[in-house]
């Protein structure tokens, strides 16, 4: 898979200064640059860079000038902005490069399962019967869709993930490996001699379009109802959301954290990574969690930051943080004070 600075220019609109007709077959930082790749440079931190670098092809932004010359075998593309255009390039690339169709064998369709149009199926996955797959979606190696799953177009699954029975994904979704949607929800319920009996889980979960997933990441399925992510959402690796939780349009939530049952989470909400959110809470629009917090209060404010466990507004928790990293030396001069007495 090559493209030449021609090609490249055009896709992001940009001027070339140098060789049109290079090629390239790969993407690299600008410091690590080698021949036949394409980088780019936007942070003046690394410009030095750019003189020495063996890349074939840089990306530049259209206001900057070289300090001196770059090799004869370095040629540059100007553009507007050239992070930007370097992110729009990647896009490009990943599209290629994932551009898999067809069915590996061995795999099992169901007979009652409907695939649409260009989608690829690898080897030793497990399609489920009344399953409804949608156009250009991948579903790549030992992936399980259970019975009456829907995937909307242009959804991706990479190797590994499990969709349970009557699992909802919308379009546009990117599951990362080993996720898996739809498990049981943490149910049981104790007898009269405190034996715990399993409660049937009997819901599914809801992914609405847009939606990107991190490898190892699990949804558990509602106990009734469904458990829902709603659009644009984007989660880490290793992120656990229990039965019934629902999570707020363009929410974003780093990895490792966990999230118990039927907790209700607003829309345009960060949070940080390792945060716990204990069960039934409902946290507002905007809200902010920074990492290692613990949630076991509703949110009320919309917009609040919080930090600590429990967490609390972060300007009073970080003035709080200042009196206790002086504890020791408090506590010193006390004990000097008890002595003069």
């Amino acid at each position: 898979m090559e493209f030449s600075a021609q090609q490249i220019a055009g896709i992001l609109n940009g001027e070339i200064v140098g060789n049109p007709d290079v090629t390239v077959n790969k993407l690299c930082k600008i410091e690590d640059g080698e021949a036949n790749a394409v980088s780019f440079l936007a942070n003046l931190a690394y410009e030095s860079h750019l003189y020495s670098t063996d890349a074939s092809i840089v990306i530049i932004n259209k206001d900057f000038t070289p300090g001196k010359p770059v090799k004869e075998t370095c040629t540059l593309i100007k553009v507007e902005n050239a992070y930007e255009c370097f992110t729009k390039l990647l896009d490009t690339y990943s599209q290629f490069k994932n551009n898999k169709t067809g069915i590996e064998q061995p795999s099992f369709i169901a007979e009652t399962a409907k695939l649409g149009e260009n989608c690829y199926v690898g080897a030793f996955a497990y399609i489920g019967e009344n399953v409804k797959i949608g156009n250009n979606v991948k579903i790549y190696p030992n992936s399980y869709i259970g019975d009456n799953t829907t995937i909307g177009d242009n959804s991706t699954f990479f190797a590994g993930v499990k969709l349970m029975d009557e699992t909802v994904v919308g379009k546009n979704c990117i599951f990362h490996a080993g996720v898996v949607i739809g498990s049981d929800g943490f149910g049981f319920v104790p007898d009269g001699n405190n034996v715990y009996n399993k409660i049937p889980q009997i819901g599914n979960v809801v992914i609405e379009d847009d939606v990107e997933i991190g490898g190892n990441t699990v949804i558990d399925r509602a106990t009734m109802g469904s458990t829902v992510i709603k659009k644009g959402v984007k989660l880490d690796n290793l992120i656990h959301i229990a039965h019934n939780v629902v999570i707020g349009k363009n929410s974003v939530i780093a990895g490792q954290v966990g999230i118990a049952g039927s907790v209700k989470i607003g829309k345009n909400c960060m949070i940080g990574g390792q945060v716990g959110v204990a069960g039934h809470l409902t946290i507002a629009d905007g809200v902010k969690i920074a990492a290692q917090s613990g949630i076991g209060a509703n949110i009320k404010q919309e917009g609040l930051v919080v930090q600590g466990s429990p967490a609390f507004y972060i300007g009073d928790y970080k003035r709080a943080y200042v009196g206790f990293k002086k504890l020791p030396e408090i506590l010193e001069r006390l004990d000097k004070l008890e002595k003069e007495k």
